[in-house]
């Protein structure tokens, strides 16, 4: 195992999806993650605060992606998510779906990690709720539009990692953004 090799979190994230999806996340060890990645199990905690963590780790990226695309004027909580979403689309290219996938079938194995996963959810529901309150919308419009956003976001994602599913993550969250509004109007 080289000691300076590079790439060690990617490694870790496939070695680790692979392992979950073959071994079960229950029956898949940090050690043997580190082994399937070639790093020790020192090198698997400098990036990983534990095992789950290896499918969740971009959380930070995953709420920026949202935030910047937020515009900096507008008054109508909807259109604004419409455009945070619009942005957080980018963070779903097509090479990216296997993965996402198989991720997802991991998570909806277990419900720890679905518990996990809600948490994720939750809390960018809350901070695209604070950043739309501090852009002046009212509190109740501003949770109603992000938990809304949050809800878009889910129902696209879940529809894209289906199987047979062939669109392309912006299509499917608009058509179900449409839907949204089709529903409320």
């Amino acid at each position: 195992m080289g000691r300076w090799q590079g790439g060690a979190s990617e490694r870790l994230k496939e070695a680790a999806l692979g392992l979950f999806s073959t071994r079960g996340y229950d029956r898949t060890t940090v050690a043997e993650i580190a082994a399937a990645a070639g790093v020790t199990e020192r090198t698997f905690f400098r990036h990983y605060a534990d095992k789950r963590e290896v499918l969740f780790v971009d959380q930070t990226e995953f709420e920026r992606a949202f935030l910047s695309s937020l515009p900096e004027t507008g008054d109508d909580p909807m259109r604004l998510i419409a455009a945070v979403l619009d942005g957080a689309a980018t963070l779903f290219p097509e090479e990216r779906r296997a993965w996402s996938r198989a991720r997802q079938t991991v998570i909806t194995t277990n419900v720890a990690l679905q518990e996990r996963e809600l948490l994720k959810m939750s809390t960018l529901a809350l901070t695209l709720t604070r950043a739309l309150t501090t852009r002046g919308i009212d509190p109740t419009s501003a949770a109603l539009a992000a938990e809304s956003g949050v809800t878009v976001f889910r129902t696209a994602f879940t529809v894209w990692v289906t199987e047979t599913e062939t669109r392309t993550f912006p299509a499917i969250q608009q058509t179900v953004l449409t839907r949204l509004h089709a529903l409320i109007g």
